[in-house]
């Protein structure tokens, strides 16, 4: 029996459906979104070799047509190019139909698909059905769809909110350990801002979760998914400044990313690092405990989540972290903690603490 959370948005709520062995349901939730007509499922091929036969039976047994567009495995789809190549297939599968689209696959295939779906024809209905633990926490969530340019990640894109997620955990059991453990690296994040109970969880559970056991799986994605409805529900577009504290770890998380080429560390390894680093300014800036600060490492340390930043230079991190929009108006701005469950957004924080944070881990 799956789970259910609601994202209660004015005029785009929709459900999240978690639970270990249910894709073979889906088409029957869709039924009843009062969705007709055609799925165009989007996916890479490893997908939909592993998945593709269980989720066709399930919506063509609820009479929905469906049709597979296959796209590369990895972040060199979310080209405008393959966008675009996407949109001219899609038009000439599209005559005199009803169609909706179906995101299966991790963050990339769901951004990718998500804009495609925001943009045909000003908008159709989509589905996210998230195969990574990284996506079923956080980027199937919240309507965030985009592509990227030569000259960085996600500058085109739209806030577009799907009409259902469906998190199967069972699909996680096909991933490697460093899929795992990049989701995890999410998953402590939402502990750390929002819920220590869920981060004393994570802590107690690692070894079962590197294992892909299904119930501590479930329990995590739902309490995940909790965190982020709720967040989106008071922020849903980033106007407000709530939806700023997912960001804990991300703004030195995505200069070490980008300064690695997006080749060197995956991205909840980047994370990963970048809440040591937040961490470690938030001691010095007095908000946090060294001893916390010292769990949370500890903690990172036992998911198997690099403990130092290799391969690169501290101008090269600086120089990508100026770009970061959370560095408004040249002021350096942070998610900092300021507990094992609560944190604080801190603006003007002196470079020369930021340096020698970030100096600490290299």
């Amino acid at each position: 029996m799956a789970l259910q959370l609601k994202v209660n948005l004015r005029d785009q709520g929709y459900k999240i459906m978690i639970g270990s062995n249910i894709l073979q349901n889906i088409g029957a939730e869709l039924k009843a979104l009062n969705l007709a007509g055609d799925a165009i499922v989007i996916t890479h091929p490893i997908l939909r070799k592993l998945y593709g036969k269980t989720l066709e039976k399930s919506l063509t047994v609820q009479g929905f047509g469906v049709t597979f567009f296959e796209v590369p495995e990895g972040e060199k789809s979310k080209s405008a190019k393959t966008y675009v190549g996407l949109l001219e297939k899609i038009a000439k599968h599209d005559v005199n139909k009803n169609i909706f689209v179906v995101a299966l696959g991790g963050g990339v295939v769901g951004d990718l698909s998500g804009f495609v779906a925001a943009t045909y024809r000003r908008g159709i209905p989509y589905i996210q059905v998230p195969t990574t633990l990284l996506a079923q926490i956080d980027s199937a969530i919240g309507g965030k769809t985009a592509i990227d340019l030569a000259v960085g990640k996600n500058l085109v894109g739209a806030f577009y909110q799907p009409k259902l997620v469906y998190s199967d955990v069972s699909v996680l059991s096909t991933l490697d350990k460093r899929q795992i453990r990049n989701g995890l690296a999410e998953a402590v994040k939402y502990g750390v801002i929002s819920d220590r109970r869920l981060f004393d969880y994570i802590a107690r559970n690692v070894s079962l979760l590197l294992n892909s056991d299904p119930k501590i799986l479930t329990e995590i994605v739902y309490q995940c998914s909790r965190i982020k409805a709720r967040v989106v529900e008071q922020d849903e577009k980033e106007t407000k400044g709530i939806r700023t504290i997912l960001n804990f770890g991300h703004t030195v998380g995505h200069a070490v990313e980008a300064a690695g080429k997006f080749k060197l560390y995956h991205h909840g390894e980047s994370v990963a690092l970048g809440m040591r680093v937040a961490a470690e300014l938030s001691v010095r800036l007095k908000y946090l405990t060294a001893k916390e600060a010292a769990v949370l490492g500890g903690v990172l340390s036992d998911i198997g989540l690099p403990e130092k930043i290799k391969g690169m230079k501290l101008p090269a991190i600086l120089a990508h972290m100026m770009h970061d929009k959370k560095f408004k108006s040249g002021k350096p701005r942070f998610v900092l903690a300021t507990g094992l469950g609560t944190v604080k957004v801190v603006e003007g924080i002196p470079l020369s603490d930021i340096k020698s944070a970030i100096q600490s881990y290299l």
